[in-house]
């Protein structure tokens, strides 16, 4: 996925007799970034801890480096930074690893994959981390790959989900071995989840037809060709297919040809025009079709307060949620950080975030050593609980190695609906996958 801040804001909003919001200020919700408006410093996003924790022992602290995207203001890399600190935290109250303190370090990548190297260059060769984590553009991390082989450290990435990296430990498993992407699911494997989604769902949620669209970047070229190849032996009738121009912040002229071809839902594809995408479906009057598919910034935990409830009944996916229950360390982890963090929420990347760094401490405590090339020894057969479900990796053999395996029965991310609690609040509950359901799918009322 490329970098990518949120199209959002605070919209004015006006209820309406059958529940719909009816968003009149769409253009200035457009314009406005949700980060600046919950904004905090860089100080507090790291919480009372703070960013380097000194050792009381004999030995010098294990160092652990986080690159993250604005974490001063950016909603994706501010929750990696937090999930980092929890972990960090946790850790050091329970003697650290192998008994030596735990500091964490921060990279500002700033959206950019030339910071991205810089930062990592720095990390490693002046504040001396013992491993790196985070990264959320592809951009960035293909920008560092290099970098990583070049230090033989092993690197976690808890954000991009580009396969071109687990193909350079493909092709030369000796110099790229040291890079583990412990979430999001590859590109390619959120198009199959896609593909199960509908398989499972559709039904269900009387999605019949649907037309099937995608911003036209690079992220969603891989999602797309598994669409083109998988999504019609769903049974799901394919009405429209179309990937759009990234620059679309209109989508009246889209929505009138997939009323046209009488699609049930649009299943989009979306992060740079989510919210351009999901207001035009809901404003000035509702669509009559339903409307989900993979919505970044739909996973935002206050989305629903930024956009006025207009994204009520959209569905979408996120690792996890605070409604749901992945594992027994999902709960005590948002606990933990909604506790740190004035009763915030995490976003998907703070959970990886918090596993990579879980995942890191385990590795070092079973092998007893900070020696890359024993964990990666480790981690490839490492089966481990984390935050957002379980952690196992592609092996050498597979297309994709070092890749955070995929699970149809339990996927990695989980499919969520915006819907509206007795007290008029918006919550993320699990639809899918069925086991980890936390309410049904709800069809929007005006269908």
């Amino acid at each position: 996925m490329t970098e990518r801040g949120c199209h959002g804001g605070e919209p004015t909003t006006d209820s309406v007799s059958d529940g719909r919001p009816n968003v009149s200020n769409r253009r200035s919700l457009l314009k406005t970034g949700l980060g600046g408006a919950t904004a905090v410093s860089f100080a507090g996003c790291l919480g009372t801890a703070g960013s380097i924790i000194g050792s009381s022992g004999d030995e010098p602290p294990i160092t652990i480096g986080a690159l993250a995207p604005s974490p001063d203001s950016d909603f994706i890399g501010r929750s990696m930074i937090r999930g980092a600190q929890v972990a960090v935290d946790e850790l050091n109250e329970a003697d650290g690893i192998l008994g030596r303190d735990v500091e964490l370090v921060v990279g500002d990548t700033n959206g950019s994959p030339l910071e991205a190297r810089r930062q990592y260059q720095r990390l490693i060769l002046e504040e001396g981390a013992d491993v790196t984590v985070g990264v959320f553009a592809s951009e960035a991390l293909m920008n560092i790959v290099d970098d990583i082989a070049e230090q033989g450290t092993v690197h976690l990435t808890s954000g991009a989900a580009t396969t071109a990296a687990s193909r350079l430990v493909k092709e030369q498993y000796d110099d790229y071995k040291y890079h583990f992407r412990v979430g999001p699911n590859n590109d390619h494997d959120l198009g199959r989840m896609q593909v199960d989604f509908i398989d499972d769902m559709a039904p269900d949620m009387g999605w019949d037809s649907v037309a099937v669209l995608a911003e036209d970047y690079e992220w969603t070229e891989k999602p797309w060709s598994v669409y083109q190849n998988r999504l019609a032996d769903t049974g799901v009738d394919i009405v429209m297919e179309q990937r759009y121009p990234p620059a679309t912040d209109d989508f009246a002229g889209i929505y009138d040809e997939v009323e046209e071809n009488g699609a049930d839902a649009v299943f989009i594809t979306t992060a740079h025009t989510g919210t351009a995408a999901l207001l035009d479906w809901v404003s000035p009057e509702p669509r009559p079709f339903a409307f989900g598919g993979i919505h970044v910034p739909m996973q935002l935990p206050l989305y629903y307060e930024a956009t006025g409830g207009a994204c009520q009944y959209g569905v979408s996916q996120s690792s996890a949620t605070a409604q749901s229950t992945r594992t027994d360390k999902t709960r005590p982890f948002v606990n933990a950080y909604q506790e740190a963090y004035d009763g915030a929420n995490p976003v998907y990347t703070g959970y990886h975030t918090y596993d990579a760094v879980a995942l890191f401490a385990h590795a070092v405590e079973e092998t007893g050593t900070l020696d890359s090339d024993a964990l990666v020894q480790l981690l490839e057969d490492v089966t481990f609980s984390g935050s957002s479900g379980t952690v196992e990796f592609y092996g050498q053999d597979h297309d994709y190695p070092h890749d955070l395996k995929y699970s149809s029965t339990d996927p990695d991310p989980v499919y969520f609906q915006w819907q509206e609690n007795d007290a008029g609040e918006g919550v993320q509950e699990i639809i899918w996958p069925k086991s980890r359901a936390t309410s049904e799918y709800i069809s929007p009322p005006w269908l």
